[in-house]
């Protein structure tokens, strides 16, 4: 008996209420404290990466001599559109949208 109750007050912790910005996901304790729950079960084989996973699934170590590969992905972000969301101030990037992003990037026959 104990144990649900405990288990309820763990998640009545996690209670998340939308704020007045859409854009910015605040915990329930009227929106001083941004949202920094990951929900379970986003992991390696997740269909949104980050940017570590783009800068690997991308394979820009292998092609680019730019020391720092965060200054590829803005590159590609400021100048090609490469696609992304935020979700609590984090970029994320929908492997599905990259996989279309490539798709229209590719020259074909030029």
């Amino acid at each position: 008996m104990e144990t649900k109750e405990t288990e309820l007050n763990s998640e009545s912790s996690m209670n998340y209420e939308m704020p007045n910005n859409p854009d910015r996901l605040t915990n329930s304790d009227n929106g001083t404290t941004p949202c920094e729950h990951v929900p379970a079960g986003f992991g390696s084989n997740s269909e949104l990466m980050t940017e570590a996973e783009v800068i690997h699934f991308l394979r820009i170590p292998e092609i680019s001599n730019s020391k720092d590969f965060h200054n590829v992905i803005e590159h590609l972000k400021k100048f090609r559109g490469l696609p992304r969301i935020h979700i609590c101030r984090k970029a994320l990037y929908p492997k599905r949208a990259i996989l279309e992003w490539l798709e229209k990037e590719t020259d074909v026959g030029k």
